[in-house]
């Protein structure tokens, strides 16, 4: 198979991964162009089958179109004249049959794995989602007021829209394609709006279920995997019970992440949504002490498994004195805190990690009345896995930090600490890896005060738990991460059990992925061998903005709780978004579903116009350079060429109410007068063009003679009435 070609983000000549519908359309049209289906008949039926498989290619596929592709190809096959629709039958049937997950991936999804199928590029930030959310529509909805359709677009891919809303660590922020002209898109904020607002007006409600099936299915373990699994599965008309061991639901949702950043009744009300579904909760039931997976097949006949019972173990810090007095695991003491248990666990309080754990460990400790709270951090503050804001925020609440601080002992006299031996450290290059190592520096021992040590340096699985399922020298449970099923036939797993300790919104996904394959588990589908592609679930219009206000507009800044009230209670510190705020922040989106940034516009613009008005600096995105959608409008003509040849209909030119407009994605380039035949009315383009053509044809040394306020038509009957010399007015482009 040969690569596709396309124009990259520099407007040059790139290779993408070949794509089986691309590369079937290449085919067909060679074999078309080339003359070799001499036959009416054959060269026809190609015509159809390129014609359909075009469709697939630009999202515009239903499920007909696959048998339909079959049965031309197999018409092509049999032709009893020509070889050459023989050969190309079987080679569209051969394509079809090796690569039909990923032909019926393009139908479902519209979204093209590879990229090569132009118009169905997914935009960076749901590739970067772990649920594979369609970001840019819901982020639409939002800004035209719509919430309760942007929380159905959410829920497709993600259960828990309030609750990510308010924790998820945003991959799809980073991807933004937005942070290369400023700021990225506050989308996390709006998501949460939107969640709330949606509840607020009674507007958030479960899709339609399909009929009970009467198949049962077991989840082992509450959390954001678990219910996610128990999620899609109850609406694909499954009876699930999910068990779990703690007294209620949200697993680590609800005993890792403290109430100052997600209120427990935000996990109640979207788990609610679960239970008007039909999921049943058997809380306070271990799984294999109160139940064993026999009982649970044979006595209550569950037929397939979820086990979702995340990384409960902690690691230990293994130096002298750990183990000799009593300090404290970070999501031991974030569990009693969620449970009810708020005790302050000393005055002086040294806390040893860098990640999210030990921020919340530290911003419980300062709202439970501790004295000092400091962390100790083995690397310095960039190379520190904890969100950049939490770690603002904790050093606003008076947190201290200590970096490159290596842990040497803990220290104590009769069963109590005192204190903290330490190294500092110096971070040096290893061989084989591209983060530096701390190395402790020989004679720089120090004692720091405290009679409290909490550890938060990283969690494992819990091996006694479903011993029998095969492990991963990490201990995490072994699975085929496309479909997360496990060596045990019917026995699925994701999240942290899976991949270790990691985030909400990746054990969502991970919960997805095992619905569906725990679906065709039930139904005997053989199982996808290619990773999910995030589902493109619309392609709405854009909201226009000019230029002006596209260049303005700055991400708005979450407004906090005062440091002073933050120290003493668990109130919620992110205090949301207002209206006018997220609408405003949904029309900075530059709709990445729509541009694909291929180039091809300021190619075209540059190269063959001669004009070079589309400086668009944030299309590279190796080194982006500033970008100025103000700027483009004292180059551009409004010829449309851009327009033209863009792959994607992202550059439109459109005439309105007397005037030409260049739009990108809604963005606003350029507006122009448009010239009126004074005879007959007809539209002629912008001033700028017309003088544009006639400075053209000065340069190549034409006689023709352009009349810039008459239309050709009445050109032409003025010089059939008068027998003068034709002239002509140029041709309007766009």
């Amino acid at each position: 198979m040969t690569e596709s070609k396309t124009l990259n983000k520099n407007g040059q000549l790139s290779a993408y991964p070949p794509c089986p519908v691309n590369d079937a359309i290449a085919r067909l049209e060679g074999e078309i162009a080339g003359g070799a289906l001499s036959h009416p008949r054959s060269r026809r039926i190609a015509e159809e089958i390129r014609d359909l498989v075009n469709d697939v290619a630009w999202g515009r596929a239903g499920n007909d179109h696959l048998p339909a592709i079959e049965e031309l190809a197999g018409k092509l096959a049999a032709d009893p004249e020509l070889d050459a629709a023989r050969q190309l039958g079987k080679q569209v049937k051969n394509n079809l049959a090796e690569h039909r997950e990923v032909f019926e991936s393009h139908v479902e999804t519209r979204n093209c794995a590879t990229g090569a199928c132009t118009r169905l590029a997914p935009a960076p930030c749901q590739t970067a989602c772990p649920a594979g959310i369609d970001v840019p529509t819901y982020v639409t909805l939002i800004g035209m007021g719509r919430h309760a359709e942007a929380i159905d677009i959410i829920r497709k891919d993600n259960p828990f829209p309030w609750v990510c809303g308010l924790v998820c660590t945003r991959p799809c922020e980073f991807m933004c394609v937005r942070g290369r002209i400023d700021t990225s898109i506050s989308i996390k904020a709006m998501k949460a709006y939107a969640a709330e607002r949606a509840f607020s007006e009674g507007t958030y409600t479960n899709p339609p279920q399909a009929e009970p099936n009467g198949r049962k299915v077991c989840i082992v373990g509450a959390g954001p995997g678990g219910i996610t699994c128990a999620y899609y599965l109850a609406l694909k008309g499954y009876e699930v019970t999910v068990i779990e061991a703690l007294p209620t639901a949200g697993g680590m949702m609800l005993t890792g992440i403290p109430r100052y950043r997600l209120p427990r009744e935000v996990i109640d009300r979207e788990v609610a949504m679960m239970e008007d579904l039909g999921v049943q909760f058997r809380f306070g039931t271990f799984f294999g002490k109160d139940v064993t997976l026999e009982e649970l097949k044979e006595k209550e006949g569950f037929e397939a498994f979820f086990i979702a019972i995340g990384a409960q173990r902690c690691w230990n810090l293994d130096i002298p004195g750990e183990k000799e007095f009593a300090n404290i695991k970070a999501i031991h003491f974030l569990r009693d805190m969620a449970l009810g248990i708020r005790r302050r666990p000393g005055r002086r309080v040294l806390i040893v990690g860098g990640g999210n754990v030990a921020i919340d460990a530290a911003r419980s400790c300062i709202r439970l009345g501790c004295e000092s709270v400091t962390i100790a951090y083995r690397r310095s503050r960039d190379e520190m896995p904890a969100d950049v804001e939490e770690v603002e925020q904790a050093e606003e609440e008076g947190v201290h930090f200590e970096f490159l601080t290596i842990p040497v002992a803990i220290l104590g006299e009769n069963g109590k600490i005192t204190g903290f031996h330490c190294q500092h450290a110096e971070l040096v290059a290893r061989e084989g890896s591209s983060r530096l190592s701390p190395v402790p520096i020989e004679g720089s021992d120090f004692i720091m005060d405290c009679d409290q040590v909490i550890t938060a340096i990283g969690q494992r699985v819990d091996d006694e738990v479903f011993p029998e399922l095969k492990r991963t020298r990490r201990n995490t449970i072994e699975v085929n991460t496309v479909s997360m099923d496990t060596d045990i036939p019917g026995v699925f797993s994701a999240g942290d059990a899976v991949i270790g300790p990691a985030t909400v919104v990746e054990a969502i996904g991970g919960g997805k992925r095992a619905a569906e394959g725990i679906d065709r588990w039930f139904n005997h589908i053989p199982q996808p061998k290619m990773p999910p592609v995030p589902v493109r679930r619309r392609r709405l219009e854009c909201i226009e903005v000019p230029a002006a206000t596209k260049m303005t507009l700055k991400r708005p800044e979450m407004p906090h709780l005062a440091p002073e009230r933050r120290k003493t209670t668990f109130q919620q510190v992110e205090l949301g978004l207002d209206e006018h705020a997220v609408h405003d922040e949904a029309r900075r989106c530059l709709r990445c579903d729509i541009c694909l940034r291929c180039g091809k516009c300021i190619e075209v613009c540059r190269d063959k116009m001669d004009i070079d008005a589309l400086k668009l600096g944030y299309f590279d995105f190796d080194h982006p350079v500033k970008t100025d959608f103000r700027k483009i409008a004292d180059r551009c003509i409004g010829c449309g060429a851009c327009a033209m040849n863009c792959p994607n209909h992202a550059m439109t030119i459109t005439d309105r109410d007397g005037e030409r407009i260049l739009s990108l994605c809604g963005t606003i380039l350029n507006r122009q007068p448009l010239v009126h035949c004074r005879e007959c009315g007809a539209i002629m383009g912008p001033r700028k063009y017309l003088d544009f053509v006639q400075k053209r044809v000065q340069r190549v040394g034409s006689d023709i003679r352009i009349t810039r306020d008459t239309c050709d038509n009445c050109l032409r009957k003025k010089s059939a009435v008068s027998g003068a010399e034709i002239t002509t007015s140029p041709k309007i482009e766009g």
